[in-house]
């Protein structure tokens, strides 16, 4: 039963003219790099009021940044897992269009997908609050570095990412609804739904008469509303669909 439902994802996506996949931390969390929500997740042990907002930076910057300087060092030392490098082959071969991620990890990139929306931001990118200065870090910043100041005027540096409190950029979410628009089949990947605008992306596609394919390990939000509903792991579900399409003997190279 459960290879059927393999096998009916795998043939949704490579009869859909225009397929796009929305992925949260879910695919991530394989490679080692913790969730957000969700047993054991970031915010089970940190407020976001304290390090992901506007206020807490201005009031500790030092604070924020050591929080984020810990999580570029486990993104540093991981690396894209299976569920990545498939995707990234699933665009190379046409099969998806394009990733519209919630992640700020980078991996996708990393893995070789190439058109890639990055709807909160990037970790490794860093602006100035004062003059709009815009870097990118290639590694994590050493301690005695914190908090991070502007080469050109001397403020501060922040992560490129966006906080509670903080609208999406306009052109991002412009040009991932401009995408959802053409879509007729949206790939769910490792994500709760619930954090807006983001979450109500692949709602619009299902809205438009589209299908959408729904992997996560727990019930989500789009639970009961996909045409097919797989309960399993990022890296388990794209291996078999790997297996179905017959692209681990074609790909062994890219995938290990």
């Amino acid at each position: 039963m459960e290879d059927e439902v393999f096998r009916k994802a795998a043939d949704l996506l490579s009869k859909a003219g225009y397929a796009i996949a929305f992925t949260g931390a879910g695919i991530s969390a394989e490679s080692g790099i913790p969730t957000f929500r969700g047993s054991g997740g970031l915010w089970s042990r940190y407020k976001p009021e304290e390090l992901a907002t506007p206020t807490a930076f201005a009031r500790n910057p030092k604070l924020v940044w050591e929080w984020y300087r810990w999580r570029m060092e486990i993104i540093y030392n991981s690396s894209p897992n299976i569920a990545h490098k498939i995707l990234s082959i699933l665009e190379r071969i046409n099969i998806i269009k394009v990733v519209i991620t919630q992640n700020v990890d980078g991996l996708h990139h990393k893995a070789g997908s190439r058109n890639v929306i990055e709807l909160h931001g990037n970790i490794w990118r860093v602006k100035c609050i004062q003059c709009g200065f815009k870097t990118v870090l290639e590694k994590p910043p050493r301690r005695d570095e914190l908090p991070l100041r502007c080469p050109r005027c001397g403020g501060l540096l922040r992560p490129d990412v966006v906080w509670f409190g903080e609208q999406l950029p306009p052109d991002v979410l412009t040009r991932a609804w401009e995408e959802a628009s053409k879509a007729d089949l949206v790939l769910v990947v490792g994500t709760t739904g619930i954090v807006e605008p983001a979450g109500s992306i692949p709602l619009f596609v299902i809205e438009r008469g589209g299908y959408m394919i729904n992997v996560n390990s727990e019930p989500n939000r789009y639970t009961g509303l996909a045409s097919i509903e797989v309960r399993t792991t990022a890296v388990k579900f794209f291996r078999e669909i790997a297996r179905v399409l017959e692209l681990l003997n074609q790909e062994r190279d890219n995938i290990s």
